[in-house]
């Protein structure tokens, strides 16, 4: 019997003995076998579970061991098919999880194979800021998401830590030029392993989402001014972490410093970071009192929203937000004073404890959300205020924790970009009352907020 007779017939319900039955939208994968499918560089065989097919551990980057410090290259092609079953090891860092630095690995929940379906494409990129994390989690398995969304989940691993961002520029070889945003170049990678082979997946790769908590959110607002990532995504979405400026020059080439400090090393010992056993190196990987992005001149030639939002994204829609009173965590876990706050005393905490806030008088701010939340304890006051202030540095926060925290979605766009939308969600007073004021505040810069 042909095969095309035999789909006709179980799609119409015939009972056939001994045939799997196929679940529709599968793209054709009979359940509970193991889908197998092409990429530019050879092939991979997945899993395949509840109606999502599961392929993790694909590699998209070479084995940075050989190229540490560099930016990533393709892996070469192989034949024969590998399997995509588990979580491959994760980045180079601090704590007891296997690691490796063969580590440029991404994980795929599909609805469906090669069924030109063309699903929205949603990147999700890890937190733990720009020193530790995976993709590898199960709080971010894609296979619910892919199966109630109908899209396509790509999770990504990358170089993170002095592996990812440590600039030496300044002081090795001029092949180090890049070694501050080696860890953004893993993720354009990434990227553009998704531009090439996501059709195979059932995937559209003309409309992709990066999206990420915290340091995940930090690294998409990166991404939307490094110029080589230009066109692989169309959307952004960010929660809990954002990144307005990256580090200068001279202040990443101090933390590498540090960390050679750490190591006993000089100025000379360049070289020998290169080819020392990884296990060295993480044990002084968090030495620098900061590790991430850098405005090199090059991969990151500016801010990614200072003074404004990067040209080259400023058709693209993003939605910042952050977890509603995510400081009674961050701050209340290391001072539990905040819980029993009083009026008379909550200035002060305040002040001691919102560095975003900038220049703001936190009497005003405390004033402002006693207006708009009569009900709030001094405590809420405390807790409500340094969250909002998280998103930007002020007195950018002030407008923007408005528009995205309390709202939960909003769009930023550059100043001079148009309009395009309809039906958008208004502000409500309170927050045309907040921007004015931040706006009062600040003479510096001008922004509008397409809300």
């Amino acid at each position: 019997m042909q095969r095309r007779a035999v789909l006709q017939m179980m799609l119409a319900g015939i009972p056939l003995m001994g045939i799997p039955r196929l679940r529709q939208g599968d793209g054709g994968q009979a359940a509970g076998t193991a889908p197998i499918l092409e990429t530019a560089q050879g092939r991979w065989r997945g899993r395949f579970n509840s109606g999502i097919h599961i392929f993790k551990g694909i590699r998209y980057g070479a084995d940075t061991s050989r190229r540490r410090f560099l930016p990533p290259v393709s892996p070469d092609p192989w034949t024969g098919v590998r399997d995509a079953i588990e979580f491959s090891a994760i980045a180079p860092q601090p704590g007891g999880r296997p690691i490796s630095e063969d580590c440029l690995h991404l994980n795929v929940w599909t609805p469906g194979l090669r069924d030109n379906r063309k699903r929205p494409v949603m990147v999700w990129f890890h937190g733990g800021a720009y020193s530790g994390g995976t993709s590898n989690e199960i709080e971010t398995d894609g296979e619910r998401l892919a199966r109630k969304g109908d899209v396509v989940v790509v999770t990504v691993n990358h170089r993170l830590n002095a592996f990812g961002y440590l600039y030496l520029a300044e002081l090795g070889s001029p092949d180090l030029a890049d070694s501050g945003n080696v860890g953004q170049l893993d993720l354009i990678l990434a990227l553009e392993w998704v531009r090439d082979n996501i059709a195979e997946f059932g995937g559209d790769a003309g409309n992709v989402t990066i999206f990420g908590h915290s340091g995940g959110g930090a690294k998409s607002a990166v991404l939307m001014a490094m110029p080589k990532a230009n066109g692989l995504f169309h959307r952004v979405a960010t929660h809990s972490g954002q990144q307005i400026t990256a580090s200068r020059r001279e202040t990443a080439t101090g933390h590498a410093l540090a960390l050679l400090k750490a190591l006993g090393l000089d100025r000379s010992g360049i070289d020998q970071l290169r080819t020392m056993p990884m296990e060295q190196l993480v044990k002084v990987s968090r030495a620098p009192a900061y590790l991430g992005p850098v405005k090199d001149g090059r991969s990151l030639p500016r801010d990614p929203f200072d003074p404004d939002a990067p040209p080259q994204s400023a058709h693209i829609p993003m939605i910042l937000g952050n977890t509603k009173g995510e400081t009674r965590t961050l701050i209340g876990r290391g001072d539990p004073s905040v819980f029993s706050l009083t009026w008379d005393t909550l200035r002060t905490k305040l002040e001691a404890g919102s560095p975003f806030m900038g220049s703001l008088d936190r009497g005003d701010v405390i004033a402002k959300y006693r207006e708009w939340h009569p009900e709030y304890s001094p405590t809420d006051v405390f807790f409500a205020a340094t969250t909002d202030s998280r998103d930007m540095p002020m007195p950018l926060s002030l407008i923007v924790s408005v528009f995205f925290s309390l709202s939960a979605v909003r769009r930023i766009l550059k100043s001079e970009s148009p309009s395009r939308s309809s039906g958008r969600l208004r502000p409500s007073k309170r927050a045309l009352s907040m921007a004015s004021a931040a706006l009062e505040t600040s003479s510096r810069r001008k922004i509008s907020f397409l809300v």
